[in-house]
């Protein structure tokens, strides 16, 4: 790769260029839902008014989904933000695989279906159980158990992992009867599927960035060993567990085992296959390892059975994490940190654990590691292990510390951040948390705009997609739905709303301007570092949000 050009006659910022990713915080309606209307921001208002200030798509086509009805998320708009284009992402691919036929007619499949009918084995199916199209979709997952009975696999078996996240926060019990009638219709052909384990997403096995194994750990023992308290049926299971603990959302209900005749019906053993069916990568590394390190030695699996693994997709092709799987990931290329390391620039990426992995490796094109050892400095700073909303103000601080040091010091050419309070928080439903969380983070910006004056730099300030900015669930007409007891119904999911961009140049050292082109996407965010750097973007780089 050969080095960026520079601009001609370009007057280059004295300091760093700044990019500030909020995760979570979108533009919203500033209704009695929008939390980030509501909280209390001077220093994001101050920017809206007095700083270069545009909106940008962050969801749908902008960022590599099938449908302009499908939510950013933070993995899809790290890879936007960080490789300036836009590439067709896993929900979109995965689909097409599916469409065609072309999953099917892989090696992969062929292999798994192939074990389980010589073996007489399960075929076993893991993950996320929603239609929210940020880790799965449940279509995917039928196709998948239509395809299976088709080809003449007679016993399956799914392990359904709640969401309450990307979706509704209690719509479990509606994905668990759309799961329930395809099994039916496919048993009254004579086959044996049916669902064999579950739990929610933030209490087992989706994990991430190696915050907390013992979610995996409690995965694997319901899953595999077939561990845990005994349900006739995964409605009675749901059920019970909100009675036990009024208030819990699916994404944190405790793990369940279903029984057939008093045994775990499916735990998982020699011969069987297993598909675990998320397509997103970052929440399911951790449980592909458990499948396919025969020395890992993060938790006790006791014997590991003698199975076929793949997930849908290779959620780390560095590291060939899974072995296995049935979709080829987006070849992701040229990235923005790549240009600069080629360039001599000298890069900083800081966040806490939550989304440390975003401004790394989905910043990088799903890529581990550096591009220069000499010129990078990732720096990852532990989150808290307690529930996000009651601490809302996460990492934000020491992130900051992080980096007015390096400000102050004069120690990077271009330095990204990520504070996850936003979004992490405002996947809880507290309201009041949510609020503080955005007010946390405008605190932090305030002094980071304090440090860019000093250094005579340029800050970015923006984010990946919208969530505390729209907490009630809205009709097609705008209005927030309602309860049985009359209250706005709560929304945890991300949101289709466009996202800020304000751009802050205290000394005025760069004269940009505003490109006049609408609907910009997040993915223009690189090519506008490489301008305020001084570089050319390369040409098939979408448009800089400023001029020089």
């Amino acid at each position: 790769m050969n080095p960026l050009n520079s601009i001609d006659n370009y007057t280059r910022p004295e300091g760093p260029v700044v990019l500030v990713i909020m995760d979570g915080i979108g533009i919203g309606a500033g209704d009695a839902g929008d939390m980030v209307a509501k909280a209390s921001k001077p220093h994001l208002d101050w920017l809206q008014a007095h700083a270069l200030s545009t909106r940008l798509r962050a969801h749908g086509s902008a960022v590599g989904m099938p449908s302009e009805g499908d939510m950013g998320n933070s993995e899809v708009g790290h890879n936007a933000i960080g490789c300036g284009r836009v590439f067709d992402q896993g929900a979109k691919l995965v689909q097409e695989a599916l469409a065609s036929g072309e999953l099917y007619e892989e090696s992969t499949w062929k292999s798994l279906i192939s074990q389980v009918k010589a073996s007489g084995g399960a075929l076993h199916f893991i993950g996320l159980l929603s239609d929210g199209n940020v880790h799965t979709h449940i279509d995917h997952l039928l196709a998948m158990l239509r395809k299976a009975a088709e080809e003449g696999v007679t016993k399956a078996r799914v392990h359904t992992l709640l969401d309450g996240r990307d979706v509704p926060p209690t719509s479990a019990l509606e994905y668990i009867g759309q799961l329930e009638a395809v099994l039916d219709e496919l048993n009254a052909s004579g086959v044996d599927y049916a669902i064999a384990s579950g739990g929610g997403r933030l209490y087992i096995t989706m994990d991430r960035y190696n915050a907390d194994w013992s979610m995996v750990e409690r995965g694997w023992n319901t899953h595999v060993k077939g561990e845990g308290r005994h349900f006739s049926s995964a409605g009675e299971a749901i059920e019970t567990l909100r009675a036990e603990t009024p208030g819990v959302i699916d994404q944190d209900l405790k793990e369940f085992v279903i029984e057939r005749d008093g045994e775990a019906l499916g735990p998982i053993v020699d011969g069987d296959s297993v598909i675990l069916f998320n397509f997103r990568g970052d929440r399911a590394i951790e449980i592909s390892r458990a499948f396919d390190e025969p020395d890992l030695h993060t938790f006790n699996r006791g014997p590991v059975p003698d199975v076929q693994f793949a997930g849908m997709m290779q959620y780390d092709g560095d590291l060939k994490i899974p072995k296995q799987y049935l979709v080829t990931p987006p070849a992701i290329d040229r990235t923005l940190g790549e240009f600069l390391a080629t360039s001599g620039q000298r890069q900083l990426a800081v966040s806490e654990t939550q989304k440390y992995g975003h401004v790394t490796y989905f910043f990088n094109g799903n890529r581990s590691g550096k591009f220069a050892e000499e010129l990078e400095d990732y720096v990852e700073i532990p989150s808290d292990r307690l529930p996000f909303e009651q601490r809302p103000w996460m990492k934000a601080g020491e992130i900051t510390d992080t980096v007015l040091d390096s400000i102050e010091g004069n120690k990077h050419d271009f330095i990204r951040i990520n504070y996850p309070n936003g979004d992490m928080v405002g996947h809880t439903g507290n309201l009041l948390a949510v609020e503080i969380s955005v007010e946390s983070t405008d605190l932090v910006v305030g002094r980071l705009m304090k440090a860019i004056e000093a250094a005579k730099g340029v800050l970015i300030v923006t984010a990946d997609h919208g969530n505390a900015d729209e907490m009630y669930a809205l009709d097609s007409t705008g209005v927030p739905k309602v309860d049985a007891q009359g209250k706005p119904m709560l929304k945890t999911s991300h949101t289709l709303n466009p996202v800020p961009c304000y751009i802050y140049d205290p000394a005025g050292q760069c004269g940009a301007t505003l490109n006049p082109q609408e609907n910009l996407g997040i993915s223009s965010l690189a090519a506008t570092v490489m301008t305020l750097l001084g570089f050319e973007a390369p040409e098939d780089y979408n448009p800089s949000i400023v001029k020089v």
